[in-house]
């Protein structure tokens, strides 16, 4: 059976999409939560107009993520943390903290699973990488100092 995905499935398809599945799936789990009507003759034309909308989205989600790449592109946050005297962390400095400090430092709010790097253990500046788009990632630095 042919239906129209009116939202994203995940493993199936994207909004707009005209896609084949098993008639019980479209009858008792796509129709019945408003993720899919059926295909029909016309539905052609309406497919087409939620491609364009949807095209056009990720245009301006891109352009969104691009000018806050540009904020962020060389810019170098700044955490404390309780430190030995050698410089080693008594805790860690990890993707939490850093989305915390671009919120309060830059204000570009982020989601700490958009934060990738390796968990800082030490003082000193350490590297991350925030993916504010599937097509869009930036660096940024942290310099992790110890607390008095």
């Amino acid at each position: 059976m042919k239906v129209l995905l009116r939202t994203d499935v995940e493993g199936l398809g994207r909004t707009g999409d005209i896609v084949n599945v098993a008639r019980g799936y479209a009858r008792n789990y796509l129709v019945p939560k408003g993720l899919a009507v059926a295909a029909t003759a016309g539905i052609a034309d309406q497919a087409e107009v939620m491609q364009r909308k949807r095209a056009l989205q990720a245009a301006e989600d891109r352009a969104d993520a691009e000018a806050a790449a540009t904020q962020l592109a060389g810019a170098v946050l700044t955490a404390s943390a309780k430190a030995s005297e050698e410089g080693r962390l008594y805790g860690s400095v990890g993707s939490a903290e850093v989305a915390a400090a671009l919120a309060d430092q830059i204000g570009v709010n982020v989601d700490r699973q958009q934060v990738e790097g390796e968990v800082a253990k030490d003082v000193g500046l350490h590297e991350f990488t925030v993916h504010l788009h599937p097509e869009v990632a930036v660096p940024v630095s942290l310099e992790v100092t110890a607390e008095d």
